[in-house]
């Protein structure tokens, strides 16, 4: 078998075989294929697509490629969440917890973050001492005695994903959907989970920024996971502003805490529920959408939501008692206040701009090596939809510096506001085949 033939033959539009697919990711992650045929190969998938059985090839291939979990240890079926990504995109920190509240595992690999803030662990960092390094048998144990655990990604999970997506950033070819859809699913393959409920974000603040890219995307992600042997769905869901009030590490563990308590922003309890009612059905405790939405909603209302994310914390040495006393977060120096100049409705609010304002105050990373501040970030006082007075607070900066002039200009200049009222669909499309 020769690289150029399989180059070649994706040129002219023609399906790979599953063995041309491992022979080159193989080859390619053992330094036997040079990157300019590997790139070469990667602008023909962007031009001519690749079918189902080629996409669903490709994601074992790189699943195969180095490390998998083997959860088979734990009882019951493993249902793990992946988003997409967004600005205050809380959801994992309130469905860890609330899912495992009804004896479904939760057995979650995480990472940390680039960009806005940090990801689930830096914002879980937020509690003093909680950590993830745990042993994988430690992992299991907790997992089956208290269905819920998180542990930090393995350095040798899915290598020619991270090969190919380094390739993939320097040749024009991220924006390809066949190749998105196979190097987040064969992340999540790896990590061992038994059924996949995806939150596929679109608008401004998401990677997707139409309906369209985002249901092509979706359709392709659970075609894999429906493929390759895992029950598979998404759910497309809106980034046209960023979810719940919160953006800030230490701010979004807070958030996430009055969720848990049920008394959280409208937007981030609704897709709570929404995704782990996917979850719960999936996780085989309910037979409909509907007993498990009010399962979860009874987790919510009795407190056994916020007792299991208490037990979680302690179990990975993190001090619980910040569920009831939040003062023990991080907590920044200075707060300033946002305010409206003008009345109307709220018409838009720039979630990407959002992101980047708390970026830019030490909440994200531009590179791995950066320091995240926990402390600092932006509460929302307003959404979509409310109604304003000039003077009205718009939002809050939370900062350990005060020259935050620049950071609040940029906030001023993304909330759009306006006579008429509008809103914001939340949930675009479910997607289970």
């Amino acid at each position: 078998m020769r690289m150029v033939d399989i180059i070649a033959k994706k040129r002219d539009g023609y399906a790979l075989t599953k063995e041309e697919i491992e022979f080159f990711v193989n080859g390619y992650t053992n330094g036997e294929i040079p990157d300019y045929q590997v790139s070469s190969l990667m602008m023909a998938v962007f031009f001519n697509d690749m079918n189902e059985e080629e996409r669903a090839a490709l994601t074992m291939a790189m699943v195969n490629s180095g490390d998998t979990i083997d959860l088979s240890q734990i009882e019951g079926t493993k249902v793990d969440k992946h988003s997409t990504g967004g600005v205050g995109d809380t959801t994992t920190l309130v469905l860890a917890p609330l899912v495992a509240a009804l004896d479904v595992p939760v057995a979650k690999m995480s990472g940390r973050g680039l960009g806005h803030t940090g990801g689930t662990i830096d914002k879980l960092e937020a509690v003093e001492g909680f950590h993830v390094e745990i042993t994988e048998d430690e992992f299991i144990d907790i997992v089956n005695r208290d269905k819920v655990a998180v542990i930090g990604q393995s350095g040798n999970l899915t290598p020619a994903d991270k090969l190919l997506y380094a390739l993939r950033d320097v040749t024009a070819t991220v924006n390809s959907i066949p190749l998105i859809a196979s190097s987040i699913m064969s992340k999540k393959i790896a990590a061992g989970a038994d059924a996949i409920v995806l939150d596929v974000k679109v608008g401004d603040g998401a990677f997707m920024k139409t309906e369209e890219d985002a249901a092509e995307l979706a359709h392709a992600m659970v075609s894999i996971g429906n493929n390759v042997g895992r029950r598979t769905m998404a759910i497309i869901s809106s980034m046209e502003e960023p979810l719940g009030l919160a953006i800030g590490n230490a701010l979004e563990v807070e958030e996430a805490v009055e969720t848990l308590r049920g008394e959280g922003p409208e937007d981030l309890t609704e897709l709570s529920l929404e995704l782990g009612s996917q979850m719960v059905v999936l996780g085989g405790k309910a037979e409909t959408l509907e007993e498990a939405r009010e399962k979860l909603q009874n987790a919510l209302n009795d407190g056994s939501a916020l007792e299991k994310f208490k037990v979680f914390l302690r179990n990975q040495g993190g001090d619980d008692s910040i569920a009831d006393d939040l003062s023990k977060l991080p907590q920044a120096e200075f707060t300033f206040e946002v305010k409206a100049e003008e009345a109307g409705y709220v018409q838009q609010i720039g979630s990407e701009a959002m992101g980047v304002a708390s970026s830019m105050l030490g909440a994200g990373r531009q590179t791995k090596d950066d320091v995240i501040d926990l402390a600092v970030g932006i509460k929302l006082n307003k959404k979509v939809g409310s109604k304003v007075e000039k003077g009205d607070v718009l939002a809050t900066i939370y900062s350990n510096r005060e020259d935050v002039e620049e950071v609040a200009q940029k906030i001023k200049d993304n909330y759009q506001i306006g006579s008429e009222k509008k809103t914001v669909k939340l949930i675009k499309q479910i997607i289970t085949e």
